[in-house]
């Protein structure tokens, strides 16, 4: 099973990520952990990293990509996986999918957690408060949700066209969403 996972800040993707990997016995593979993994472990596409984040910049897709494949290519994820945080361009997406056909392989679906806006920022906020985190406030995550909004919509609408994209009702308890999720996922690849 190969499986990517979307969603606005706070919809609980990372949360829901771990669980439904485990139900099909895949890694949960987060960007951000590949990220700090080979920065942790001083690999030379680590340092690259480490000196594009210290000097305050994202990643480039390119970089991004490379990092993402040897991850992929790992033993681990021979039969599946499920990417949380990449793709995030459509430049990435044209990646991993030239990953994919080189391998023969092919994505079996693109969960995206849909939540109603208004309860991600009482989520966030929540969490920001929970967490210590001063610097959530409600305009900061307001202006991610509008980041969000706008640099994912036209990923979610090539996985649409593609026809992958199975969209699950993020809201309730994360047994309910988790479930949920599993649910739309077997009936999808069915």
């Amino acid at each position: 099973m190969r499986l990517l996972i979307m969603g606005a800040p706070g919809a609980g993707k990372g949360t829901q990520a771990v669980g439904v990997a485990a139900h099909y016995g895949i890694p949960a593979i987060s960007t951000g952990d590949i990220f700090r993994a080979n920065v942790k472990e001083g690999t030379e596409l680590g340092e690259q990293v480490s000196a594009i984040m210290a000097a305050g910049n994202y990643v480039p897709d390119e970089l991004t990509e490379r990092i993402v494949a040897d991850r992929l290519d790992r033993a681990d994820a021979a039969d599946g996986w499920l990417l949380d945080g990449f793709p995030r361009t459509l430049h990435q997406v044209g990646a991993l999918e030239a990953h994919l056909s080189e391998r023969s392989q092919a994505l079996d679906a693109v969960i995206c957690l849909d939540v109603n806006p208004e309860d991600l920022v009482t989520r966030l906020l929540r969490r920001a408060e929970i967490e210590g985190r001063a610097d959530d406030n409600e305009e900061t995550i307001r202006h991610r949700m509008d980041v969000y909004l706008e640099s994912t919509r036209p990923l979610l609408d090539a996985y649409e066209k593609r026809g992958l994209l199975v969209r699950v009702d993020g809201n309730g308890t994360v047994e309910e969403i988790g479930a949920r999720i599993i649910a739309a996922v077997d009936a999808f690849v069915a």
